[in-house]
């Protein structure tokens, strides 16, 4: 979703739980042309709109994977008779690489080759093509397909990241504080790797006192399912 959409969606949720009638009147980052601005102005509320990675680089990390296995989930599946699940270490998939050469490799691999590899876990390495190791799971007696995953890498280093984003964005709220509450809405749409608890507790960890100058409240928007976004304020 888009920024304006997740704060649209927010502002409706406060409309619903104690504030009727509450609606942006304005988004002072697109008229405020000289400086950055905050996101909306709604009501009482100053409004400032971030996301966070529940890993560093995720982004990029998913864009490069996609280029690599994108759409050979689809393509394959149905020509396979038994269920195969390749799972990939996370860093494995680099800039520099080959990477329509290694996509023709997985498909080459998975077309010829995996027919002959027996039910049970399997790590691999030199398939031709492709410049990593492939942990594969076969399993004849399953409903057929083929499913790509990456390993979840350990990561110490949400709480700072999460200090970084904040601080940017308490700054801008900032001059808002004397007559607006000010509120940091810190989203992500990470169903697998982000949770409320996680984000909660990486929040109270970088600001174990409240929260940062400039800000009144922070919350956290959960838009991992569009249709069913969830909203709900860290407190300490």
């Amino acid at each position: 979703m888009n920024e304006s959409d997740v704060i649209n969606a927010f502002v409706e949720h406060l409309r619903r739980h104690g504030y009727p009638g509450l609606m942006v009147e304005e988004r002072p980052d697109k008229k405020n042309r000289n400086s950055r601005d905050i996101d909306a102005i709604a009501g009482p509320f100053a409004i400032e709109h971030t996301s966070i990675d529940a890993i560093p680089e995720q982004r990029r990390g998913v864009d490069w994977f996609l280029k690599v296995v994108g759409g050979i989930e689809k393509e394959l599946s149905k020509k396979v008779s038994f269920r195969l699940r390749i799972t990939i270490e996370y860093t494995a998939v680099k800039k520099g690489q080959n990477w329509d050469a290694i996509r023709k490799g997985l498909m080459n691999w998975i077309s010829n080759q995996s027919p002959r590899l027996t039910d049970g876990r399997h790590v691999l390495n030199g398939v031709p093509g492709i410049p990593f190791r492939l942990h594969v799971t076969k399993a004849s007696d399953r409903p057929p397909g083929v499913f790509f995953s990456r390993f979840v890498p350990p990561d110490e280093t949400l709480v700072a990241r999460v200090k970084t984003k904040c601080d940017e964005k308490a700054e801008k709220l900032l001059k808002y504080k004397s007559d607006k509450t000010t509120v940091l809405l810190l989203e992500s749409d990470d169903i697998a790797l982000m949770s409320e608890i996680m984000i909660r507790d990486a929040i109270q960890k970088a600001y174990p006192e409240g929260p940062p100058t400039g800000v009144d409240q922070i919350w956290y928007a959960d838009t991992s399912i569009p249709n069913e976004l969830e909203f709900s304020r860290v407190d300490w």
